[in-house]
């Protein structure tokens, strides 16, 4: 049994970066936990912020009972305030210490979101601090350094992302939909009149299988990210399998933390 913790910026940022690997990493046997740093209060157009920090508190347990992980913890900093603050590094050490993680993922540093961003330089910054004993002294230590990776991202500036590690979730593509629609003031509230511009899009009538056409323009970033893994894809899941897949969650090693080899690295993320 591996345990694994995604520390995202926002409620939904680890189901769309790693919902597909965790519903088969939980299905195996596996801890999986997720991590949102801020609380969403300002994913929206129109709601106020208490209410909408308590409306995707709850939109985040639902989609943890869709992906049957452990935990889905929400932590209390608002939206588009979060910062790779020192007294914020002690409480992602902390967190990291007691949920003693063989596997952590976060984002890419140089993501376009300021939040994203400290989310992910709070984590690559825990990694060494973890294992200082007098950093945090009132939290234990664990016994060993987690293997710290990046999520996918399209960023080419420093650089574009490695695919280090890739796991299809064609197999569960519905179930990623149904994590992804549980967020229903992200997805068909604030996404469509923030990131699209319909400024009077409803979903109210809307069936399951319109749902899912809907949804599915969230995961087809992964389609490009199955396309620069498709080496990877043939080598991990055969020739012809791997030449099929259409959508891979990809993960790269970070230098921080433990290291393990290209096939080890690979193996941590497979059911």
């Amino acid at each position: 049994m591996r345990r694994f913790l995604f520390i995202g910026a926002h409620p939904d940022d680890p189901d769309i970066l790693f919902g597909g690997t965790s519903l088969q990493l939980a299905r195996a046997g596996h801890v999986v936990k997720f991590v949102s740093a801020a609380n969403g209060n300002c994913g929206h157009y129109s709601m106020e912020k208490e209410a909408l920090a308590k409306r995707r508190f709850l939109e985040a347990q639902a989609s943890a009972r869709v992906a049957g992980i452990s935990e889905y913890q929400i932590l209390d900093h608002p939206d588009c305030a979060l910062e790779a603050s020192l007294e914020n590094r002690e409480e992602i050490v902390r967190l990291i210490r007691k949920f003693r993680p063989d596997v952590v993922i976060s984002h890419w540093i140089g993501d376009y979101h300021a939040d994203h961003r400290a989310a992910g330089q709070l984590v690559m910054d825990a990694a060494y601090l973890l294992m200082v004993p007098l950093y945090c002294p009132d939290t234990p230590i664990p016994e060993k350094n987690p293997v710290f990776a990046y999520a996918y991202h399209r960023f080419t500036d420093p650089r574009a992302v490695r695919p280090d590690a890739a796991v299809e979730f064609d197999s569960v593509l519905e179930d990623k939909l149904r994590m992804l629609d549980c967020h229903v003031s992200q997805f068909y509230e604030w996404l469509p009149w923030g990131d699209l511009g319909i400024k009077d899009f409803d979903a109210s009538g809307m069936n399951w299988e319109e749902k899912k056409q809907w949804l599915s323009r969230w995961v087809k970033r992964f389609e490009s990210a199955a396309d620069l893994a498709r080496p990877l894809l043939r080598s991990v899941y055969g020739e012809k399998r791997g030449e099929k897949i259409r959508y891979a969650e990809v993960f790269e090693m970070s230098e921080y933390g433990a290291r393990v080899s290209p096939e080890e690295f690979q193996k941590l993320f497979m059911p």
